[in-house]
């Protein structure tokens, strides 16, 4: 491949690229430091002079953010290990048992992911109240699992068909058992797929609004995301109470991907290349 005749273009085109994206981040925590009565100001500050930290004292003040912060890392945290208790075992059978219907079983999850939230809501929020799970933490984590289990599925099965069989084969005739085999052979050589798939499981759990608003009226259960939405009133908003709870929502999202970045990528291109 020839190098590129301008390499300083691309540079630019990129940086150009990603501060589009990253102006909303930027402007996020720029109002957060900005003092409330020059928030909305005729003349946008793109610089916070002098910078305050009134709005991070007035939302980390409020009980209820913390409650709701322990709320997601709950929910979140269930939401993993639920898709991982799930999806490694289907993604498995899906990739090395020989069964009818296994094409139309991936179909199935792959249409599974097309449907936005609010159209699941409804339907859940009916069989939640039946089984009773309504307005707790399982009904939330199990809520937000139809959205990650397909996903796990669609990434971890081509990961398992990179995995030899031949290794399987030989543990099998060595005395170890199905279960023992995909223990200790296939999920060490799956760590990077089930990083992935843990890590943005976790971000998907995180950032959830619609199931926990639909689904629990319970402040003691709801989500961090659905205490935003509470900044924002009939007679105004809390702009900078707001931007400040955002940015300290931002603050695990950043920390998961930043910590398993590599392993994100990296599962999910051998996902992509492998399937």
């Amino acid at each position: 491949m020839k190098p590129a005749r301008h390499p300083w273009l691309l540079t630019a085109t990129a940086t150009l690229i990603c501060a589009a994206f990253l102006l909303p981040v930027y402007w996020m925590l720029n109002t957060s430091l900005t003092e409330p009565d020059h928030i909305l100001g005729e003349s946008p500050r793109w610089i916070p002079a002098p910078a305050t930290t009134e709005n991070y004292s007035a939302a980390l003040d409020d009980d209820a953010l913390l409650q709701a912060l322990f709320n997601s890392l709950v929910i979140s945290s269930g939401v993993v290990a639920l898709t991982l208790l799930f999806g490694v075992p289907l993604s498995y059978a899906l990739a090395r048992v020989r069964m009818r219907g296994s094409g139309t079983m991936v179909l199935a999850l792959l249409v599974a992911q097309l449907p936005p939230s609010i159209v699941l809501a409804a339907p859940l929020f009916i069989l939640e109240r039946r089984a009773g799970i309504d307005d707790t933490y399982l009904g939330l984590i199990a809520a937000d699992t139809t959205l990650t289990l397909p996903f796990a599925v669609i990434v971890l099965r081509p990961v398992l068909g990179g995995v030899p069989r031949d290794v399987e084969e030989a543990a099998l005739v060595d005395g170890c058992g199905l279960m023992g085999v995909l223990l200790r052979i296939v999920l060490p050589l799956m760590v990077p797929g089930l990083v992935a798939v843990a890590g943005l499981s976790f971000l998907i759990g995180w950032g959830e609004f619609v199931f926990g608003l639909t689904l629990a009226q319970e402040p003691g259960v709801q989500p961090v995301t659905v205490l935003l939405n509470s900044f924002v009133g009939q007679h105004g908003t809390s702009w900078g109470a707001l931007m400040a709870t955002a940015t300290v929502i931002c603050v695990p999202v950043v920390c998961v991907f930043a910590i398993f970045q590599r392993f994100i990528v990296g599962g999910l291109t051998a996902g992509s290349i492998k399937g």
